[in-house]
C-alpha cells in the first residue's frame, strides 16, 4: 500500500493453523489488519475469500447485509508465494457470549444477521470458487467423518449410534442449502452499541447446511438468550421454514468433538486426543437416556382414541368424531392455518435443530 507508514502493531493479534492476523497503526492514526496465509492451501482460500468479499461488500452497501465485512485495500507479496491481505479495521469489539442477554437486543440481532447471510443467493459463493454442497452431499461428508473417527476406537458406542441414526433419518436432511460462513466464533463477530457491526474471516464460507452457523450459538450461548436468537432468525426467513434446523445444529455441535479428536490424531497431539476423549465420554453420559436427535413427541388430539386406526376407512371415520376446536393441534396443520384452508405440501428440500 503506497504511502502507508506503519508506526506500531495493535490488536487483533492471533495465529491459527491457517492464518496469522496482525493489527497495525499508521502515522495518521488509522488502524489496519493484515491477514496472512501460512501455507499454500490457506493462500488459495484467501484468494477465494477476496473474490467473495467484493460481492458481500456490494450487498452491505445495498442494505441487504446489516453488518460490515472486510474490504481489501492492498496486498503484500509473501516470499514463499501467495500474498497477505490488508484491510481497514472494522468497528466493534469481539462478541462476548457470556455477556449476551435475553430479549430483543443483541441476541435477536445475531439471529437476524445470520438469517440475512443465509438468504443471500448461493451463486455468489459458487462464483468465488468456494465449495458448494447439496443436502445429501453434506450428509455424506458427516457420515465419512464419523466413520473416520470411529476407526480410532475413541468414540463411545452410544454416541456413534446416536449420530448414525440422525444421519440416516431422511426427515432431517430435507432442506435448502444456503451460503454459510462456516467458521463463526466470538472473535469473528464484532459488536457495537448492542448490534452486530461486522463479520470477518470468510475463508471457510461455502454453500451448505445453515445449521453449521447456528451450532456454535446453541452450544455456547446462555440458555436464556436462545429463544430470542431462534425467533429472530425464523422471522427473518419466513419463506424458508426448516423444521429440523435446530436438530441438525445440535448434531453439528456434537460432531465438532469428532473433528477435535481427529485434529489431535492427525497432528499426533496426545493432549488434544485426551481432551476430545474426555468430552466424548461426557457426551455419552449426557445422551445415554436422551431422545434421539430429531425426536418429536406424538400429537394427541382431544376426542380421538389413542390407538390410531391403521385402516384408511377407519381413520376417516374416526376423523368425523374430532372436536372441531382441536384442529389447530393436528400435525399437518400449521398454527396459523384454519381447518378450511387447503393443507400445504412440504417441499422436499424444506427442513430445523436442538441444543448440543
Amino acid at each position: 500500500m503506497p504511502g502507508l507508514d506503519v508506526v506500531a502493531t495493535r490488536s487483533p493479534q492471533s495465529t491459527t493453523a491457517d492464518f496469522q492476523v496482525t493489527g497495525v497503526l499508521d502515522s495518521g492514526g488509522r488502524h489496519w489488519v493484515v491477514r496472512c496465509p501460512l501455507h499454500a492451501s490457506a493462500g488459495a482460500s484467501l484468494e477465494a475469500e477476496v473474490a467473495l468479499l467484493g460481492t458481500l461488500a456490494a450487498h452491505v452497501r445495498d442494505g441487504v447485509l446489516p453488518f460490515a465485512v472486510p474490504e481489501p485495500a492492498g496486498f503484500a507479496a509473501l516470499p514463499e508465494g501467495g500474498r497477505a491481505m490488508v484491510y481497514r479495521q472494522l468497528r466493534g469489539r469481539p462478541l462476548d457470549l457470556e455477556r449476551l442477554g435475553a430479549g430483543p437486543g443483541l441476541a435477536a440481532d445475531l439471529g437476524r444477521s445470520l438469517a440475512a447471510l443465509h438468504e443471500l443467493p448461493a451463486r455468489i459463493v459458487e462464483d468465488a470458487g468456494l465449495p458448494v454442497y447439496d443436502a445429501d452431499e453434506y450428509r455424506k461428508r458427516c457420515l465419512a467423518e464419523i466413520d473416520t473417527a470411529a476407526r480410532t476406537g475413541h468414540v463411545p458406542t452410544v454416541v456413534l449410534a446416536r449420530w448414525e441414526r440422525a444421519l440416516e433419518d431422511v426427515a432431517l436432511w430435507r432442506f435448502r442449502t444456503t451460503p454459510v460462513h462456516g467458521d463463526l466464533a466470538e472473535e469473528h463477530v464484532l459488536v457495537q452499541d448492542g448490534e452486530v457491526s461486522a463479520v470477518i474471516s470468510f475463508s471457510e464460507t461455502h454453500v451448505g447446511d445453515p445449521a453449521v452457523d447456528l451450532a456454535w450459538l446453541l452450544a455456547s450461548a446462555p440458555e436464556e438468550c436462545l429463544d430470542a436468537i431462534e425467533e429472530a432468525y425464523a422471522l427473518a426467513r419466513p419463506e424458508n421454514a426448516d423444521t429440523y434446523l435446530l436438530d441438525r445444529a445440535q448434531l453439528v455441535g456434537e460432531l465438532a468433538l469428532a473433528r477435535w479428536l481427529m485434529h489431535g490424531v492427525n497432528t499426533s497431539n496426545e493432549q488434544v486426543v485426551a481432551d476430545a476423549v474426555h468430552m466424548l465420554e461426557d457426551l455419552a453420559e449426557q445422551v445415554g437416556d436422551a431422545e434421539p436427535i430429531g425426536h418429536r413427541e406424538p400429537v394427541v388430539v382431544p376426542g380421538r382414541p389413542e390407538d390410531w386406526a391403521e385402516d384408511g376407512d377407519d381413520a376417516a371415520a374416526g376423523a368425523e368424531d374430532l372436536d372441531p376446536n382441536a384442529t389447530a393441534e393436528l400435525p399437518f396443520l400449521r398454527a396459523e392455518q384454519s381447518p378450511d384452508d387447503p393443507a400445504e405440501e412440504t417441499e422436499p428440500d424444506g427442513g430445523e435443530p436442538s441444543r448440543a
